[in-house]
């Protein structure tokens, strides 16, 4: 356990901003890709509820293990594992003695993990422990009043059922049901089954209200749409509730309703972004805060009125150079979990002591890093050619002046993800070697309303890349990019922008490079694990193009012939997000026009992106020497 000689235990006060003092920062230098792409020392870190211990789960080569310590130590109590491939995570703490938790298995480092089929109890020091099987498809809403062993859990086949689950031996008692799939219940604070959210046929997602022994459709909408209500949480007085209201695709609003009289009240919004997380009292009565991502991440407290609203808008402002996301807190809501982060620091958590006022210092997540020598990010936003307001991050090298040969970095997705401010060891390997890295946020992607979603649905080929058009020649504009240094790379859906890019720009771009990307829209409609499911070929019919000829216009597979500039390719052989095949076919596409990838890179045992440490540094080896090649940085790595 050598990474525990890192756990210290420092004070700080919150009268200081000791965690903001940094030294003027110096040119950054090219930092090792070992030391980037390096696993995290720690992902998850949850506080039992009398604040005495803390869940944290480790990566460990091919594998990530969980360790529950107390906090007034550095041993840890107990450690589980369960083997190669098998990722422990949602720690969930039952009571101050056990806790719950799933595994995973994670193919590709751009997939989602994949549950296996059971959950895991335990005490914290190992004994009774026990196997749910079945009980990865559960989703935990909470503890019971009635028993500190049992807790409120929710799964869904096709409908959806509430039940009381025992963490002693498994077995799980059904409370109520609804007519939904992938459904959700919200329970008041007396354990009264109140809504019911989920989706129905054609990835419909409908509000339930409990009537009686009765459901009764509150609210309805289709993918995409534009007028919806969820409820998230009951309001302290028991009566009111607290939804997400969206109306016109506008970005989602916290509002507080009463379901009496209709009376409502905004309490929170942010003119740009969906709120991304509400956060809690210790003892769920009291909404505090919302969290947004409109550029940076922030957190909007309502509620100064409760002591640790107070305490919440005090940390922000102790910790001004950083950005603060926060966990779970003790019953009592004395002590809190945080991390503070920022673009050029990968984070660190602290645990916040309300009635001392300070915040100790747990663990770092990468602690070999330094943040002096990485590049800064800063949020940007332009118009495109239609109007749009768009939204983004571009990180220059530091020390340079003048233009910068630069990267296109485009997210996967397209639908629901977005790029986020904040530390990128991909961003930083480009960065710290010369290049400046700009990602757009284009109209499709997630966290900007149902409107702007919905606006890239069936223009994955067209309108899309018009908007990473129009942020290269903002750039150029700004006088950061030169103009005949440019390159465009992403992965999954990234991975297709990249090569239908230059072809709907042929003279913008120097270089491409596609990572496990969609090349073909009628393969994908077929193969690969998204058709495999309704709910899958639903969302394709939603978003692609309707006609196969549409389909083909807008794949870089059948326009290879508009592809005139160095290409790189990479997959991995197990991908089963996006098959081999798509990169395959593209391949014989140009290999009909006379033309091949100048570099193709194939890792047998990876899957939808290159998890293996060693994979990884090769990949960012190779990409960088094809970026030179072709972009010649000023300021090379040596």
């Amino acid at each position: 356990m050598k990474s525990w000689t890192r756990f210290v235990i420092i004070a700080v006060s919150l009268l200081t901003s000791a965690a903001d003092a940094q030294p003027t920062p110096a040119p950054a230098t090219p930092i090792a890709l070992e030391a980037l792409f390096r696993e995290p020392e720690f992902r998850q870190v949850t506080l039992s509820p009398d604040g005495q211990h803390i869940a944290v789960t480790l990566p460990e080569g091919d594998r990530t293990v969980l360790v529950v310590l107390k906090i007034g130590t550095k041993k840890p109590l107990s450690r589980w594992d369960f083997g190669p491939t098998q990722h422990i995570g949602n720690v969930y703490w039952v009571n101050n003695q056990r806790i719950l938790f799933g595994v995973s298995e994670k193919k590709g480092s751009l997939d989602s993990r994949q549950p296996t089929p059971d959950l895991y109890a335990s005490d914290i020091d190992g004994s009774k422990r026990i196997e749910i099987p079945n009980g990865n498809t559960y989703q935990i809403l909470g503890r019971t009043k009635d028993d500190p062993n049992v807790l409120w859990a929710q799964r869904s086949i096709e409908q959806a059922f509430l039940f009381k689950l025992d963490t002693r031996d498994g077995r799980a008692n059904t409370v109520a049901s609804a007519p939904l799939e992938f459904g959700s219940f919200l329970l008041d604070h007396d354990e009264q089954v109140r809504y019911a959210i989920g989706r129905v046929k054609n990835n419909v997602l409908r509000t339930l209200q409990r009537q009686g022994d009765n459901w009764v459709t509150l609210s309805e909408m289709e993918l995409g749409g534009d007028d919806f209500l969820m409820p998230i949480a009951f309001d302290a007085d028991n009566r009111r509730v607290f939804m997400m209201s969206s109306e016109k695709g506008a970005p989602r609003k916290v509002i507080l309703k009463d379901p009496q009289t209709g009376a409502t009240e905004v309490v929170s919004e942010n003119a740009i972004s969906d709120p991304t997380e509400q956060i809690m009292s210790g003892d769920e009565r009291h909404m505090l805060a919302v969290e947004y991502q409109p550029d940076r991440y922030t957190v909007d407290v309502i509620n100064l009125t409760h002591p640790e609203g107070r305490a919440i808008a005090g940390l922000i402002k102790a910790f001004p150079k950083h950005s603060l996301a926060f966990g779970n807190s003790s019953s009592d809501g004395r002590l809190r979990i945080f991390r503070a982060f920022n673009d050029t620091d990968p984070g660190a958590y602290y645990l916040f002591d309300l009635q001392k006022g300070t915040a100790t210092f747990l663990l770092s997540s990468r602690p070999w890093l330094s943040p002096e020598s990485m590049a800064t990010s800063r949020p940007i936003s332009f118009k495109a050619r239609d109007g749009l307001a768009l939204h983004g991050y571009l990180t220059t090298p530091r020390g340079t002046q003048g233009r910068s040969p630069m990267v296109v970095l485009v997210h996967g997705g397209p639908h629901g993800p977005r790029d986020s401010w904040g530390f990128d060891p991909e961003v930083q390997a480009l960065a710290t070697r010369g290049y400046a890295v700009l990602q757009i946020n284009f109209r499709g992607s997630g966290g900007y309303g149902q409107a702007f979603e919905r606006a890239g649905y069936r223009l994955w080929g067209t309108t899309m890349q018009d908007d990473l058009t129009d942020g290269v020649r903002w750039a150029v504009e700004q006088g950061v990019a030169d103009q005949d240094r440019v390159c465009i790379y992403g992965g999954s859906y990234g991975g297709y922008a990249a090569l239908m890019s230059p072809v709907r720009e042929q003279s913008l771009y120097r270089c491409a490079i596609g990572y496990v990307g969609v090349y073909s829209m009628p393969m994908m409609l077929e193969k690969g694990d998204i058709p495999r499911s309704p709910s899958g070929r639903n969302f394709l019919k939603r978003v692609l193009p309707e006609s196969e000829d549409e389909q083909r216009a807008q794949s870089p597979a059948f326009n290879v012939d508009k592809i005139n500039i160095p290409v790189m390719l990479v997959h991995g052989a197990k991908d089963q997000r996006v098959p081999i095949e798509q990169m395959e076919f593209l391949i014989s596409q140009m290999k009909k026009s006379g033309k091949k990838p100048e570099l193709v890179l194939v890792k047998p045992k990876e899957g939808h992106g290159f998890q293996i440490p060693e994979n990884n540094v090769e990949l960012y080896t190779k990409m960088l020497d094809f970026l030179d090649r072709h972009l010649a940085p000023r300021n090379p790595s040596p």
